[in-house]
């Protein structure tokens, strides 16, 4: 029987039941035979029919604020044959789906945010899991580096994903591993700042669970454990820029998210040492950190990243499917295959910039969070190969106040004399009383930089450098470079969507147009 004479039958047998359910099939989750009770069958005109036979589709429902829900709807029919075919031609198609996974490895921080990721998988995440018929293998992390550690054991290519439960550092954690264990299956040295990686291609789920789940809400547009479940179901895949950051030809970290000195180093540095206050501790050393009003003097170099499409100031929000990603990834490919991946830095084009600064921060993405919805730069995009340097030079306590607040507004955070930002491919920065002669920033590195405080004497500080926020994790040396490798790897995510709508303000891209 032909597909769409189906649909009609279908539709008009079940008309009764679910009024214009119109559901993309790369939005189903699971296609199930369903057995009708007595009391579902004596309704209406059914009551008289001596058998129903049903089937229910389990489909994604959108909601506002980005929110996903697993919804269901059931057709029924007297005709066994008819039913049979129609769930065996959704299941078909389903399994046609290849983007989505089939088994997963999963890692759990029972200790991160609020004690709460265990509970969370379990009760929210694993029934859906079950419900698409995904298998999976679970590993509750006993202790830090657990999983990164255990990912370079494992055979990590029979799995479709790995998907971590907890906040930021275990996502850290889950991709340091993967990448890792990329490049030494590949023989690359990541000690290299120079070394072309090798991609990723196993992608990362994010089930959040953590104090601060920014990854989770900048690449989805919320933190919430169902719909970040339901994102991995349908196989959803999202490329994400990735940078290197080395200290004297030593690799230290990869970040996507944040690299801060200054404040928000300092005020990570601080909160370690509070952790007992849970969440709080970041609200009070950051109040701290604020009345301190430290500034450090250093100098920055770097590369502008001509390939991209965009601007920290365009107020071009990244979304999904988007154009400024797709079309920078294209244009830096095709300089990479026109001068080689290897070119000299020497041949490149670098700016240098010295002063006194409250706040030295790089983002890959805009780093929004609840409290953020714009994040620290609104308009950074996920994949587009570039990270926004952000540079807030020495000002007032009222104008870094004045900055601040504007994270929490529609308001332009970088129209101020004081703040400065560039969309860079990579940088190096060399603290003033830096006893790191050896990092060269294209030869007015080699001066030992550091912090003045003779201007503010009264604070009394010590302070001679800063420490570097990578992701919410400390790092001690003050003289980095810092490289963006485009797409490094991906997540099982789509972007944050352009419009969010309910179930009823779904397109007509629906089973009977795929059909």
């Amino acid at each position: 029987m032909d597909y769409v004479l189906w649909l009609k039958t279908i539709q008009k047998i079940s008309s009764y039941a679910l009024e214009n359910c119109f559901v993309p099939i790369s939005e189903i989750i699971a296609v199930e035979e369903t057995e009708f009770n007595k009391k579902q069958r004596n309704i209406g005109r059914w009551q008289k029919m001596a058998k129903l036979h049903a089937f229910t589709v389990h489909y994604v429902k959108k909601a506002r604020n980005h929110r996903w829900r697993c919804s269901a709807a059931t057709f029924w029919c007297v005709d066994e044959h008819l039913c049979n075919q129609w769930t065996q031609a959704l299941k078909e198609l389903l399994e046609m789906q290849k983007s989505r996974p089939k088994q997963l490895l999963v890692y759990i921080n029972p200790f991160g945010g609020k004690r709460q990721g265990k509970r969370i998988y379990e009760q929210k995440v694993a029934p859906l899991f079950s419900l698409a018929s995904i298998s999976t293998d679970v590993v509750v992390t006993e202790h830090a580096n657990h999983a990164k550690d255990n990912l370079f054991e494992v055979n990590i290519y029979k799995y479709d994903g790995v998907v971590c439960v907890g906040g930021d550092g275990m996502f850290s954690e889950v991709m340091h591993g993967l990448i890792g264990r990329m490049q030494k299956d590949s023989g690359i040295d990541q000690n290299n700042p120079k070394a072309s990686l090798v991609q990723c291609n196993i992608r990362i789920g994010i089930i959040p669970a953590g104090s601060t789940d920014c990854i989770c809400y900048s690449t989805v547009g919320i933190s919430d454990p169902v719909t970040s479940a339901l994102h991995i179901i349908v196989g959803d895949c999202q490329p994400l820029d990735v940078s290197s950051v080395h200290h004297n030809d030593t690799f230290l970290k990869y970040s996507v998210s944040l690299l801060g000195y200054g404040f928000y180093g300092d005020i990570l540095k601080d909160s370690e040492k509070k952790r007992w206050m849970g969440p709080m501790r970041y609200d009070y050393s950051g109040f701290k950190t604020f009345l301190s009003h430290h500034y450090y003097e250093g100098t920055i170099a770097y590369q502008p990243a001509k390939h991209t499409h965009g601007s920290p100031r365009d107020k071009v929000s990244c979304r999904t499917g988007c154009y400024i990603c797709k079309q920078s990834e294209k244009q830096l490919a095709e300089q990479n295959k026109e001068h080689g991946l290897k070119k000299e830095e020497g041949e490149e084009e670098w700016k240098v910039i010295k002063g006194k600064f409250l706040a030295i921060n790089a983002v890959n993405m805009s780093c929004a969070c609840p409290r953020s919805p714009k994040g620290l730069s609104p308009a950074a995009h996920l994949a587009d190969g570039s990270a926004d340097l952000i540079l807030v030079r020495k000002c007032s306590r009222f104008d870094f106040l004045r900055y601040l607040v504007r994270h929490t507004n529609q308001d332009d955070q970088f129209d101020f004399p004081f703040v400065d930002v560039y969309r860079v491919k990579c940088f190096q920065f060399t603290s003033k009383l830096s006893e790191d002669n050896e990092s060269n920033v294209m030869d007015v590195g080699k001066k030992r930089f550091g912090q003045f405080c003779r201007d503010h004497p009264a604070c009394c500080c010590n302070i001679v450098n800063s420490t570097w926020n990578c992701d919410g994790e400390t790092l001690d040396s003050s003289a980095i470079e810092v490289r963006v490798h485009c797409q490094l790897m991906k997540l099982f995510a789509r972007g944050i969507e352009e419009d969010c709508k309910d179930e009823a303000g779904h397109s007509q891209s629906s089973i009977e147009q795929l059909l």
